[in-house]
């Protein structure tokens, strides 16, 4: 019976031979519109979840796999109100999870190779089409080859280079792929909902190969502020009087204080896995109603980050978001108009976050599959939000890790290296096998 090199050979040869066939995969997959109808492109998110959920379990189950494709309940996840994920009323029809199961022969570690179908809108600025899957200068061009169906492409074909082998492996091997993850996770909370376990997971968000077992928590806030209209080239009496409240200026003051707060946070909110601390920063603005009038009402929308430390009783952000409207009626203090007339903030989104520590020996077989590839192991964080923090939050050890840089996620002109895709595709095909072990020889 050959060795374990000589399966992981034979695995690597096999994906060396297929290039075309791998890329052909993703090129299918990314023409498949798969945007998630939060973002209201009802032209490419009619079925197009559906429609790539049912691409990926026609293929998992022609390998062997034992597919299930369902549906989430909103209603059957009520238990989940206030944790990661749960969003009361969403509606999931036409939406389904997917999970392919491979058992092992037994006596091995079981692996989960895990990532989200929907993608955000295409969004303005393409020189190319953005559901076209064009090759130019060793690139896929398209919605989502990055974010993250170059990942889903990588860890399938890495399983079926696996399987191709002839090598039996005697750890179970999990493919899930979910919906919802651009919209708040609950497609990854109602994964773990239906019991789905292993001993180890990697979630394949584009890390740029990085190993990453650590992600950030993201909330979404919106400020909204209110002042009086009034003439703005008229005199104004005092407020108390009846007189104008400028919106936009009592904005401004916010605004300045949030460079204050992000002073601090700058010095208190890192971590030494991440390149950048939480800060607190606007997004958007909107404000005022015509230019003959003072504001009467100035809104504004910020991204704050927290990190895993930081995550309340029920894994979110809410000992951030008290801290956070606390700083607020502070800075609502120090004026008069508003300390009687107090901004109002308007949770929108807390995406949770996670952390695998980094000694974990599931993070040491990450290191060594690199290395034997000739790649330097780099453990980063992730500085965004991603899944992982559902099967961390049911003990499973996960990290990020997946082909492409992932500041091109969301962006005009999405791409992805074929050759980091290759790359991706070889290191998860030696991580099942020295995870999840062969039958016939000893664990390692």
């Amino acid at each position: 019976m050959p060795d374990r090199q000589e399966w992981k050979r034979k695995a690597l040869d096999w994906i060396d031979a297929h290039e075309t066939d791998i890329v052909g995969f993703l090129q299918k997959l990314v023409r498949i519109p798969s945007v998630n109808p939060w973002f209201g492109d009802e032209e490419n998110a009619a079925g197009g979840e559906r429609s790539a959920q049912q691409y990926l379990a026609r293929h998992l189950a022609s390998l062997g796999g034992e597919i299930s494709l369902w549906e989430a309940d909103a209603g059957k996840l009520k238990r989940y109100e206030g944790m990661p994920g749960y969003y009361a009323g969403r509606d999931f029809t036409g939406r389904p999870n997917l999970a392919a199961v491979f058992p092992g022969s037994g006596g091995g570690r079981s692996l989960l190779l895990t990532g989200h179908v929907d993608v955000v809108k295409a969004g303005q600025g393409w020189s190319k089409d953005p559901f076209g899957g064009e090759i130019e200068n060793g690139n896929i061009y398209g919605r989502g080859t990055v974010d993250m169906k170059g990942g889903i492409t990588a860890m399938i074909k890495a399983l079926e280079a696996v399987l191709a082998s002839g090598a039996k492996l005697k750890g179970t091997v999990t493919v899930g792929s979910v919906v919802d993850e651009e919209a708040g996770g609950m497609g990854t909370l109602d994964f773990f909902h239906q019991g789905y376990r292993a001993d180890a997971c990697i979630l394949t968000e584009a890390t740029e190969l990085n190993i990453a077992p650590l992600c950030r928590g993201i909330l979404w806030g919106k400020l909204t502020i209110h002042g009086r209209s009034g003439h703005i080239e008229m005199p104004q009496a005092h407020w108390r009087e009846g007189g104008a409240v400028d919106a936009i200026d009592k904005m401004q003051l916010y605004l300045e204080q949030f460079r204050h707060l992000n002073d601090d946070w700058r010095l208190r909110k890192r971590h030494p896995l991440l390149p950048i601390p939480c800060q607190l920063l606007v997004a958007q603005i909107q404000a005022g109603e015509y230019p003959t009038t003072y504001a009467n009402r100035a809104e504004i929308i910020f991204n704050a980050q927290y990190l895993p430390s930081e995550r309340d009783e029920k894994w979110t952000g809410g000992l951030v978001k008290r801290e956070i409207e606390q700083f607020i009626r502070a800075v609502a203090d120090t004026d008069p108009w508003l300390r009687e007339n107090p901004p109002v903030v308007e949770w929108l989104v807390d995406a949770d976050c996670a952390e695998t520590d980094p000694r974990h020996p599931f993070i040491g077989t990450c290191a060594s599959a690199l290395r034997e590839l000739w790649i330097e192991p780099q453990v980063k964080g992730q500085c965004s939000h991603t899944d992982m923090g559902w099967p961390v939050n049911v003990g499973i050890p996960t990290v990020n890790f997946g082909p492409g840089k992932p500041w091109l996620a969301h962006q005009s002109d999405e791409h992805l290296s074929i050759a980091e895709l290759m790359q991706a595709t070889k290191a998860i095909a030696l991580i099942i096998i020295d995870w999840c072990g062969i039958e016939g020889e000893e664990q390692s």
